[in-house]
């Protein structure tokens, strides 16, 4: 009977993730949010070329690669240089901004 009166703990996304995964500025929490960004970059890929109506084998053909090749990339951007990302993008005539943050660590130039 106790149970039935015990309260369950809300918890919002960032603080289960801060639990589970780690909290920002982790290498863990750094890795995850990384590779989620990858993942949502290939969906965008398939998503515009979709909306273009160009098959994989079709963007293949128009940045010079075999359609096995836009497959991987619409599901593992991962393993790409961005710049066969930035074909990808201008062949399917849409516009890329990348952003580079710094963090205050030390730099040094050898």
């Amino acid at each position: 009977m106790a149970s039935k009166n015990k309260k369950m703990k809300m918890m919002t996304l960032d603080q289960l993730k801060d639990r589970d995964i780690g909290k920002i500025g982790t290498l863990e929490r750094d890795k995850y949010e990384f590779d989620l960004r990858m993942e949502l970059l290939g969906e965008m890929i398939k998503s515009v070329r979709k909306e273009r109506k160009l098959t994989q084998e079709q963007l293949g053909e128009l940045i010079g690669v075999q359609k096995s090749q836009i497959s991987k990339l619409e599901r593992n951007t991962k393993n790409v240089t961005i710049e066969t990302i930035l074909k990808v993008f201008r062949a399917l005539k849409a516009n890329v901004k990348f952003s580079v943050e710094m963090n205050e660590a030390e730099f040094k130039v050898a």
